[in-house]
Parts: C-alpha cells; structure tokens; sequence
C-alpha cells in the first residue's frame, strides 16, 4: 500500500536520502562493473561521440591549472586536458585502466600526467592535496555517500569543481528492451536530486545538457550486443538471445551510412558546475 506524504517545506526533504535509495535500488539489480577485466577493450566499446568536444567547450581553464581528473579511466580526457592545463592528476580504482593511460601518455609523449590509484570515495585533501580544478566526468554516478564526496570534491578544489552525470534521456534504449522482456527498469537516479543536495549544502550549481551525439552506429548486431552500455555479464543466456533478437527488430539500417541505428540510443549527459565555495 502507498501512503501520501505531505511536504509543506521543500527544505524539509533529505535528498541524500533519496539519492541513496535510488542507488541502492539500482546496484540490487546488477553486479559491478569490473573495470580491470573491462580495460583492454573499453576504448573500442566507447562509441565515438562529441562529448569530450561539448565538455571542453564549457570547462574554465587556465594554462597555468593543476587538473584533477576523478575517475579518469584510460584517460580519454586525461590526456587532451594535459595539452590545456600545467598538470593533470588522474585518479581511478582500476590498475588496468591507468596502465593503459600510462601507455598512451609514453606513445604521445606526454610528460605532465601523474596517476593515482584509488578508489574515488576516498579522494580528499589529505589523501590527494589541492588542485586548481577538479573533474568528476562521467565517474560518479553511482557513488552511495555522494554528499561527503560533493563535500571533498568542494574541499579538494582551489577554483572550480566540475561533474557530469546522466542526463534524462540517456537510456531510452535500454527502457525498451527492459519493457520487451517484461521485466521492470529500475532508474538511474536523477541529476535533479543531486542539484538539490548541494543546494542544500550550500553549494548554488550551475547545470546544462551538453547535447551530446551523434546517434549511436553499429556495423552489425554483433557490435551492438558487444555495447558496453549492456553490460552482458548480468544477463543469462536466454536474456543475451532476447536482446539479439530485440536489436533486430529495433534497429534499422541508415541508408545513407549503411550502418545499424536507432533514434533512441544516443548519449545523454548533464554537466554540473560551480566556483570553490570556502568554510561549508
């Protein structure tokens, strides 16, 4: 049975509360993502898209910065930042994935990158320092205690702290399949609960959809299965043969590029920002 609250006050609602519920409804249905296993062939699972172009456009930065990227994995934007910024400090849980970003910054001949590794909730000055700015992208949308980590983010920052997270529309397609097999979609977690939690903290954000795309394409059915965004590994093998046969039946082949697409599976990511704010 379902019981009406009524909320006279909206200061009265615990977001963290709600972002943790969410959370915890989410990773009940799924394993973790193993990120060392998924290391050596995340790079050609990443579709290519305009999101570090549009992330960029809308970064502060300043050549003389110390950067520290959270979550960097095998540094797709590690490694561009490093020719924008003085010093990039990349940070990730997964040995694989820095090793990979090592390999790449030797091959280009980068030189101003250092690599911690670390799991990202325990990223705070004492363990990391202060660095001018500081980028979440793409890494922390699943993070239970995201208060005492928006905290140490504020913390760690001199200047600014920029996230991004999963916009609305980031997983329509997914919503499909989920209906196709009649089974329910459990919701990522809005970024609306966490732009009002660092309201709450204190902390008056800036928002924007980075209007992220083009449309997803794949080469064959193969590919599409092969999609990170899947994540295979928590499927049975009857569920992987019902999400080939979904991926015939929606998506269609684009004349002009003779690739498989659908409109629905495009990205969809939010970037929050805001300046240092001293003494929360």
């Amino acid at each position: 049975m379902l019981f009406k609250v009524e909320i006279e006050d909206i200061d009265d609602i615990d977001w963290e509360y709600f972002w943790k519920k969410k959370i915890k409804e989410k990773s009940d249905k799924g394993a973790r993502k193993n990120w060392d296993k998924a290391a050596p062939k995340y790079a050609k699972l990443n579709q290519k898209d305009n999101y570090t172009e549009r992330l960029f456009d809308n970064l502060i930065l300043d050549n003389e910065d110390s950067l520290l990227d959270i979550g960097s994995g095998e540094g797709s934007v590690s490694i561009p930042l490093s020719k924008k910024v003085k010093k990039v400090t990349a940070v990730d849980s997964s040995e694989k994935m820095l090793e990979l970003l090592n390999k790449k910054s030797d091959e280009q001949g980068i030189s101003n990158i250092e690599t911690i590794n670390m799991d990202i909730t325990d990223v705070n000055v004492d363990n990391i320092g202060h660095h001018d700015i500081v980028l979440a992208s793409r890494s922390i949308n699943f993070i239970k205690e995201m208060e005492e980590l928006l905290y140490n983010l504020n913390d760690v920052a001199n200047k600014y702290v920029f996230i991004t997270l999963f916009g609305p529309n980031n997983w329509r397609m997914e919503k499909e399949f989920f209906k196709y097999m009649n089974r329910e979609y459990i919701e990522n977690p809005s970024y609306i609960i966490i732009l009002n939690l660092l309201k709450e903290m204190g902390i008056y954000a800036n928002v924007l959809n980075l209007d992220v795309g083009p449309i997803r394409t794949y080469k064959d059915i193969d590919e599409a299965m092969v999609n990170g965004k899947w994540k295979l590994d928590n499927f049975t093998l009857d569920e992987q043969d019902q999400l080939r046969e979904f991926l015939k039946t929606s998506l269609k082949v684009d004349p002009q590029t003779g690739k498989l697409t659908n409109p629905l599976d495009k990205p969809d990511w939010v970037l929050i920002w805001w300046k240092k704010v001293e003494d929360l």
